[in-house]
């Protein structure tokens, strides 16, 4: 990749931040501000509705930044029985979700735009995982409401806090479930011609 691109990430998500930083990808984070409830979007299929905030958070953070730049776009939601089931929001709606999602299982959607400023290319891409919980008890699940961790997070749950020891089983990406599939990112980052290596700051052999 050429060295002078700047990653960066469309997303207030830590999750999806810290994510980067593993692979060693520092990325400067811009905030798209997009509309999230938009009527028209949540009117979409679940997996239809991440990949389309995915590009329009993208788009957005586009318009801020000038050539040189690797924009990445995300946006996650869970999908049980058909619907799609965004951040609870409130404590009791997380309670509710939390009962009915003990014992069953749901898919995670991730949806992302990648776009190349400096070479005008653009790439959307879909990574789905399905994700198995356990019998959460009724104390368990008031505890880990309490906390305040599903509040405003996709589906109520994520893999890389207090929820983990509540999914019992997951079929497919890791990170996708955490909010940016890397494995994703990474074909895109050599599907456009550029070097996964020197945009996650590993040493080239000369």
């Amino acid at each position: 990749m050429s060295k002078n691109r700047q990653v960066v990430l469309a997303s207030a998500s830590p999750s999806r931040k810290r994510l980067l930083d593993s692979v060693g990808i520092r990325a400067q984070v811009l905030v798209s501000g997009v509309d999230e409830e938009d009527p028209k979007l949540n009117a979409l299929a679940p997996a239809e509705l991440v990949v389309a905030l995915a590009i329009l958070k993208a788009h957005t953070v586009k318009s801020q930044v000038g050539e040189n730049h690797l924009i990445i776009g995300c946006d996650s939601t869970f999908e049980f029985n058909g619907k799609s089931l965004g951040k609870p929001g409130t404590p009791e709606v997380a309670i509710a979700r939390c009962k009915e999602l003990r014992g069953n299982f749901g898919l995670l959607h991730t949806g992302h735009c990648i776009i190349d400023t400096e070479q005008g290319i653009e790439i959307s891409d879909l990574s789905t995982s399905k994700v198995y919980f356990a019998e959460m008890t009724d104390s368990e699940i008031e505890a880990y409401v309490s906390s305040g961790e599903p509040l405003e997070v996709a589906g109520g749950f994520t893999l890389d806090g207090l929820s983990a020891p509540f999914i019992s089983r997951i079929e497919g990406d890791p990170s996708g479930i955490i909010g940016l599939s890397l494995p994703l990112l990474r074909r895109a980052v050599n599907s456009l011609g550029l070097r996964w290596e020197e945009l996650s700051g590993m040493s080239v052999p000369a």
